[in-house]
């Protein structure tokens, strides 16, 4: 497993920044004492990363409920990537593939934009229960963007006739390299750090995806009409705003102040342009 020791210092800044000084002395205060050392051991490393995801994302009952929605859009007109030309397995992949690092409506919006609150450190708790799948289908990755909570269970299908080698390209979390022939199990696979990084095909090469490893439950991914929708958003406390991050793979990355409100809904139309 890979630590970064700067995890858990960081854990505190955010609470000081969230405004919750009082509370982030006391864990911190409890957390380490300083004192002579008559018998010297090791921290387990598990240990280490579920103390520091504790302290960076509290999760519990939501009473004041609030929340984010919009729509992301492309500024001017981007180039719209032309369609992938296919050059092995034919016969079940076709001729070409449509080209998912764009896709945009008839009015520029954008699918497949990834949002989600940065600095939120209290509300929801993280789903790690679920099982998310990402599938191979038709020779494309279902869906292009998936979101997977930390710690819970990332299952992948090849749901294709035909073998496909499933690869990713993380640092924080142990890397994956699998063949997957048809009919072949499912890889299952859970993850333990916060990271977003590629996934893609070895035999297929235009096969690509995205995975958002999330150690909080605010995220979302733009449908076909550029919306989006984060729930159950707890007022913001501290300087009355989240920090809300809006990326997308060939647009880029912007992010916006965003208030959250009891019982209303913060409705943002965000702009991305390369």
């Amino acid at each position: 497993m890979k630590i970064r020791w700067w995890l858990v210092g960081l854990c505190g800044v955010g609470f000081l920044m969230s405004g919750a000084v009082g509370s982030s002395f006391g864990l911190l205060r409890l957390q380490y004492q300083g004192g002579p050392v008559a018998e010297k051991g090791s921290v387990p490393e598990t240990f280490l990363v579920v103390e520091a995801l504790r302290l960076q994302y509290q999760g519990g009952p939501v009473f004041e409920k609030g929340s984010v929605s919009g729509v992301v859009k492309a500024a001017g007109q981007p180039p719209v990537p032309k369609p992938i030309e296919v050059n092995k397995d034919q016969d079940e992949c076709g001729k070409s593939q449509p080209a998912e690092s764009l896709i945009l409506g008839a009015g520029n919006e954008v699918k497949n934009a990834l949002i989600r609150l940065t600095n939120i450190v209290k509300g929801k708790r993280l789903d790690t229960a679920t099982k998310v799948v990402l599938d191979q289908a038709k020779c494309r990755f279902v869906p292009h963007v998936v979101i997977v909570p930390v710690g819970a269970t990332l299952e992948i299908k090849n749901s294709d006739p035909i073998t496909h080698n499933f690869r990713t390209f993380s640092i924080e979390n142990d890397p994956i390299n699998r063949a997957q022939p048809k009919n072949g199990p499912v890889i299952s696979t859970k993850f333990t750090l916060p990271e977003m990084f590629k996934a893609q095909c070895d035999i297929h090469k235009w096969m690509s995806a995205w995975i958002v490893v999330a150690d909080n439950p605010y995220s979302a991914v733009t449908d076909d009409k550029g919306q989006f929708m984060l729930a159950d958003v707890p007022p913001a406390p501290g300087a009355g705003f989240y920090q809300m991050e809006i990326w997308h793979e060939m647009l880029g990355k912007v992010t916006k102040e965003v208030t959250v409100k009891a019982n209303a809904d913060t409705r943002m139309s965000v702009e991305l342009k390369k």
